[in-house]
């Protein structure tokens, strides 16, 4: 699993083209995005058919590339996400990672309780 202590992951919600390598994705942040690919930060970025995802991240002395492809579904994202990116959570990664709607875990509060009766 990607270490993310210290790191923030942003979604970026338009398609790109899976075959950009780490050198086609870093033009894409920096001129499209206006980001920093040094800084550290997770970037995911998804096809048109939302079944392949890749993530990129500077890691002290390199980038790092992941890539996922689902053999069957899509990764979804919630339609009513606007914008250029998205900035995710932990456990919204993962859910994201999982093929699930990761914005609708913002929906659910996560509570303690105390007393159970």
């Amino acid at each position: 699993m990607i270490e993310l202590t210290n790191r923030k992951v942003f979604v970026y919600i338009d398609a790109v083209d899976m075959r950009k390598s780490i050198d086609g994705l870093c033009v894409l942040l920096s001129e499209q995005f206006s980001a920093d690919p040094q800084a550290g930060d997770l970037y995911i970025f998804s096809n048109r058919s939302r079944n392949k995802l890749k993530c990129l991240f500077w890691d002290s002395n390199g980038f790092v590339l992941y890539y996922k492809r689902l053999e069957r579904g899509r990764f979804h994202y919630s339609k009513s996400l606007s914008g250029e990116s998205v900035l995710v959570n932990q456990s919204q990664l993962q859910a994201l990672f999982l093929g699930l709607d990761f914005h609708l875990l913002s929906q659910f509060s996560s509570e303690r309780y105390e007393a159970f009766f």
